[in-house]
C-alpha cells in the first residue's frame, strides 16, 4: 500500500499544504500534513468493526490557521513552558517569545506548529517531515534542523521518531500535540475514557502553570492513574491544582520500564484501546480544559474535554530547574527520541 499525497490547502501567504496518508492492511490510516507536521487524522477500527477518526481537530486549513489550539501539530523548539521567557546557556541570556499572557514562552513561541514542513516519503509505510529553524528564531540560539518520521506498522502502531541538531548549545524538547478522543472526534467528551499512567509522581505548578520544583507523590490524590480509572472520576475534586488548571494539565514523571507502555487509554463505548510508549522521562496530561466550542471536523464544536493530550517530553522549565532531567544539547550534538501509539 503506497502513501497517498493530496493537496490540502494554502496558508495565508499562499504556500501550498499537502497531506500524506499512510495505511495498513488492517484498515488503520494516519494522515499527516506539511502544515505544522500535523497528525491531522487517525482512523482506527473499533470493537464493532466501525472505522473512527480518534483525533479532535480540523478538516480544513481555515481551522488550522485561525482556530487552532495546537491540535495534532508538532511542537518545538521547546514544548511546554519556559518561565519568564528567558534562559541562560554558557553565561549568555536568551530572551525568547513570551506568547502566554506576555509572561511565559509556551511551545517555543509556536514556530514549529505554524511552519510548513518539507515532506519526504521514505517507504510505503513511513513519511519524514523536515524543518530548519533559523538562528535566532523566537529568540532561540543557533540554526536547528529537525526531522520527525511517522511510521505505521502492520501491528497498528504509529511511531514518531524525532531527530534534531542545533549549531549552538541549546535546549531541545519536542513533542506532538494530538488531542485524542477514542470515542471518535464526534463522540462527545473524554471523561468516561479510562486512563492508566505509570507514574508515581507529578509536578505541581504555580498560577503561571510553571512547575514549583516539588516532585509530588500521586498517592491519595486525584492525580493517581497507576490503576486505570475514568479521566472524569476525580477531575472535579476540590484540589488547588485541578481548580487552577480547570482539570489536568500536568507533567507526570514516568516510571515505565523499557518496553512497557507509559500510559494506556480505553474507551468503553467503542472498545478502542491505545498504548503509549516513549523513551522520554515525562508526559503532560492535558484534558482540553480551555476548549471553548470552536468548530472542528465537520463543523462540530470542540467543547471543554473534547480530547485529551499525552505529550511526551522532558519536564517543563528545565532551563531553570537543574535538578530535572536535562535537555541541554551541545552544538552539533544530535537529539533523538521515539514515541509511539499502539492500538490493540
Amino acid at each position: 500500500m503506497s502513501i497517498e499525497k493530496k493537496w490540502f490547502g494554502t496558508t495565508d501567504d499562499g504556500t501550498d499544504v499537502y497531506s500524506y496518508t499512510i495505511g495498513n492492511k488492517n484498515g488503520m490510516r494516519a494522515v499527516i500534513l506539511t502544515y505544522g507536521g500535523a497528525l491531522q487524522a487517525l482512523y482506527v477500527k473499533d470493537a464493532h468493526g466501525k472505522t473512527r477518526d480518534v483525533l479532535a481537530g480540523f478538516d480544513d486549513m481555515d481551522g488550522f490557521l485561525h482556530r487552532c489550539d495546537y491540535q495534532g501539530v508538532l511542537v518545538g523548539r521547546y514544548c511546554n513552558r519556559i518561565a519568564d521567557g528567558k534562559f541562560t546557556v554558557g553565561g549568555k541570556e536568551y530572551n525568547v517569545t513570551r506568547n502566554e499572557k506576555g509572561v511565559t514562552c509556551l511551545h517555543g513561541g509556536g514556530e514549529f506548529s505554524r511552519a510548513v514542513w518539507r515532506a519526504r516519503v521514505l517507504t510505503e509505510t513511513a513519511v519524514e517531515m523536515l524543518y530548519t529553524s533559523p538562528d535566532g528564531a523566537e529568540g532561540f540560539p543557533g540554526e536547528m534542523e529537525t526531522s520527525v518520521t511517522y511510521t505505521l506498522t502492520e501491528d497498528n502502531e504509529l511511531i514518531l521518531d524525532y531527530k534534531a541538531r542545533c549549531t549552538a548549545d541549546s535546549y531541545i524538547n519536542l513533542t506532538n500535540h494530538a488531542y485524542f478522543n477514542l470515542g471518535g472526534f464526534d463522540g462527545g467528551d473524554i471523561l468516561n475514557t479510562e486512563l492508566l499512567i505509570r507514574a508515581s509522581h507529578y509536578l505541581p505548578t504555580d498560577e503561571r502553570s510553571i512547575p514549583t520544583g516539588e516532585v509530588r507523590s500521586v498517592k491519595g490524590t486525584a492525580f493517581d492513574f497507576r490503576k486505570a480509572k475514568p479521566i472524569g472520576r476525580d477531575i472535579g475534586e476540590e484540589d488547588e491544582q485541578l481548580l487552577m488548571c480547570r482539570g489536568y494539565d500536568h507533567n507526570y514523571c514516568l516510571d515505565a520500564r523499557a518496553g512497557e507502555p507509559a500510559a494506556e487509554a480505553y474507551c468503553p463505548a467503542t472498545g478502542i484501546r491505545m498504548q503509549l510508549f516513549t523513551d522520554l522521562p515525562g508526559m503532560q496530561l492535558y484534558t482540553g480544559n480551555f476548549l471553548q466550542g470552536a468548530p472542528g471536523k465537520k463543523g462540530l464544536p470542540m467543547y471543554r474535554h473534547a480530547g485529551f493530550c499525552l505529550e511526551t517530553q522532558f519536564y517543563p522549565d528545565t532551563p531553570h530547574r537543574p535538578e530535572f532531567p536535562s535537555c541541554l544539547y551541545k552544538a552539533g550534538e544530535v537529539f533523538t527520541s521515539r514515541t509511539s501509539f499502539k492500538f490493540i
